[in-house]
Order: structure tokens, then sequence, then C-alpha cells
């Protein structure tokens, strides 16, 4: 009878000196969720489309109110650091030198699923909801639709809906800002 297989829970100060170590390297698409070292999807063109869309949009749209971050770390506890595919941050650049940005950093946070609908949905907003991030978008490319997720509570979104090209988006912390669905999804 052989023994039970044994799995390490890393802790993201662990999964950042391996990182170091050269056991990842710079352009690894890896995240560290619940402990585990997982491995990110490619990313495709129409997902590359509407992230380079997404981020012209925003960045002028959010101005100074809030920094736009494309695909860099965000720690959700000692055991998660994803990669979101945007990110509106709480300014200023500077308080982000030093260290990644936290739960309380982030205002918005968006996934853009052209393969990965399901995992998003399942494994990453239960994982932002539990980190208290107020509000997540998923862009769900196959369907032409954005789901909006707002008002973490005890693992989920209380409040979960959908938008459709030809209606527009509000960032719930950032008053008056509208980002039409038709402009992000092309």
């Amino acid at each position: 009878m052989s023994a039970p297989l044994r799995t390490h829970n890393f802790t993201v100060d662990e999964y950042h000196r391996m990182a170091e170590a050269g056991v990842f390297h710079e352009d690894d698409r890896v995240e560290l969720i619940d402990g585990q070292v997982v491995q990110m999807t490619p990313i495709g063109p129409r997902h590359a489309f509407c992230v380079d869309r997404f981020t012209g949009r925003l960045s002028r749209l959010v101005g100074d109110s809030a920094i736009v971050r494309v695909q860099n770390p965000v720690m959700l506890g000692p055991r998660a650091e994803v990669e979101p595919d945007l990110t509106l941050l709480r300014p200023p650049f500077e308080r982000y030198r030093e260290v990644h940005p936290g739960p309380a950093d982030v205002m918005l946070a968006i996934e853009v699923a052209d393969t990965s609908l399901e995992y998003d949905r399942s494994v990453k907003i239960p994982l932002y909801a539990t980190a208290g991030i107020p509000e997540v978008w998923l862009v769900d490319l196959p369907a032409d639709r954005i789901q909006v997720y707002r008002n973490p509570a005890k693992g989920s979104y209380d409040k979960v809906t959908s938008v459709s090209p030809g209606e527009a988006l509000t960032p719930l912390l950032l008053t008056g800002a509208r980002l039409s669905v038709t402009d992000v999804l092309g």
C-alpha cells in the first residue's frame, strides 16, 4: 500500500522566493490560488483585443481618480496572489512601489474570459468576494456580455447583473463614469 499523496500549500512569501530563485520566469503565466501554483491559459487574440480596448477606455475615463493596471499581481491573502486582466486601484502610484496592492487598494477587478470562463466564475470570483473586493466584472467573450458582481458577502456576491452591447457600465466606486459595453467588446 502506497503512502497518500502529499501536497504543499505555498504562502505568498514562498511563492515570491520561488520566483526569485528562478523556479518561475518573468513571462510565466502563473497565479497562487489557495496556496497552489496554477498555470493560466494562454492569451488569445480576442482576449488581448478586449484587454487593450478596456485599458484605453478606462485610462481616459478615470484620469487621475484611479490607477489602471493590466495583468499585474494583487495579493488577496497569505496564500493567494492573482493577476486580474485589469484592476482599478486607489491612487497614488507611489504606494505600490515596494508592495503589490491588496484587497483594500482594489476598486474594481476585471477578468476577461474566452476559454477560462467557468474557472473564473467558480474559483476566482469567490476568491475576490472572500477578500472583499467591492466589484468584479467578468467579461464573457463567447456570449458577448459582461457580468457585474457587487456587494461581497461570505465568499460570494449579493448582486450579480449582466450587461450586453448597447448598454453601459458604471464602476461602483467612480460615480458618474460610464463605459459603453459596445466600445470594449468591439
